[in-house]
């Protein structure tokens, strides 16, 4: 093992606090900061975990394209409604974003809630064949002020920008861990849910230690909360009524606005956002195919999924050609194209 990875275990063995997200100066490590919130990893994995973390480090840059032709899943089937009769256009999957190499790379869609019928939920299914994934931080969440990827999106960024959505809560609130860039925030949390990005771009959801864990391909990891969904069915135990739980609710509402993440057993990834129950949330992921799935975040102010339809098919990805998944989004496709911007979000680009 190489010197590098032998100090970052030596600092996370040490339990060296850092306070809000400044950057320990003790014991340099040229090209690696560790970042620690009042937390101890234990030694052995911080270890295991310093040697991948530099390892994945390889995987930060931008990469070439795949060679040959791109094979896309197959497209997702029209999604049910929950009530009967549908209407029109109702689960009917739609091309959003632009297209990469000539592929729908995103579809959207809307379905009527089982508990509120006069309110759409939107539903984004994603295609990882297609797109790269990438985890953009904030000065506010996670913290600090050591970020390559954080908003504003760059011109560069933007020519291959189809999609991006907002992250997590709060790490206070996450009861969870944060990875990116090299720096560990918060120590990664065994059964937490878990979004995980691969050096490929690739990204899936998980519990951490069971269906995801660290590997030398691993380069970001986002924690929050545990599964919503999990074997393909809502997590026992969940309350239509609930205001805290699955996250504070502002004014104690319950059907306030909410987000999630899901993968499928293709592997797609599926998003999920309007005004509902946390039960409403979990069914409606179901439907749309998810085996896994967990909340990112909630209330009026902070989910947004945006995507981006230049005119030309490497035309730069600009807040006046992108488009909110549902018109009850209170954030707007420019969010992500705000220096003040200031938390966690995921962007998803063609390949």
């Amino acid at each position: 093992m190489s010197s590098r990875p032998l100090a970052i275990a030596g600092l996370l063995a040490a339990g060296v606090a850092l306070g809000s997200g400044i950057v320990s100066s003790a014991t340099p490590v040229p090209g690696i900061r560790v970042v620690a919130r009042a937390a101890r990893a234990p030694a052995a994995s911080a270890q295991a975990l310093a040697h991948v973390v530099a390892r994945g480090l390889a995987g930060q840059g931008p990469s070439d394209r795949p060679a040959g032709r791109l094979t896309p899943l197959a497209a997702p089937p029209p999604l049910a409604s929950f009530l009967v009769p549908a209407v029109p256009g109702e689960g009917a999957w739609r091309p959003a974003g632009r297209r990469v190499v000539g592929l729908t790379a995103i579809y959207t869609t809307t379905l009527r809630l089982p508990d509120a019928p006069t309110t759409l939920a939107g539903v984004a299914w994603m295609d990882p064949r297609l797109l790269r994934a990438r985890l953009y931080s904030g000065s506010l969440s996670p913290g600090g002020l050591f970020w390559h990827y954080t908003a504003p999106i760059s011109p560069g960024a933007a020519r291959s920008l189809v999609a991006a959505f907002s992250g997590g809560f709060l790490l206070k609130d996450s009861a969870g861990g944060y990875l990116s860039e090299g720096h560990l925030v918060a120590p990664l949390r065994a059964g937490a849910a878990s979004l995980v990005i691969y050096r490929d771009g690739r990204a899936t959801v998980g519990a951490w230690g069971r269906d995801v864990s660290m590997t030398p391909s691993v380069v970001a990891v986002r924690q929050n909360l545990t599964l919503l969904v999990d074997h393909g069915r809502p997590v026992a135990g969940l309350d239509a009524a609930d205001t805290i739980a699955w996250g504070a609710s502002l004014g104690a509402v319950p059907n306030t606005p909410r987000s999630a993440l899901g993968v499928a057993a293709d592997g797609a990834l599926v998003y999920v956002s309007g005004p509902m129950t946390i039960v409403d949330l979990a069914r409606v992921l179901v439907r749309a195919g998810a085996v896994r799935a967990m909340v990112l975040d909630m209330n009026p102010l902070w989910p947004v999924f945006a995507s981006y339809a230049p005119a030309s098919p490497n035309g730069e990805a600009t807040p006046a050609n992108g488009v909110d998944l549902i018109p009850t989004m209170e954030q707007t496709p420019a969010r992500f194209f705000e220096a003040a911007y200031s938390r966690d979000f995921v962007t998803m680009s063609a390949r």
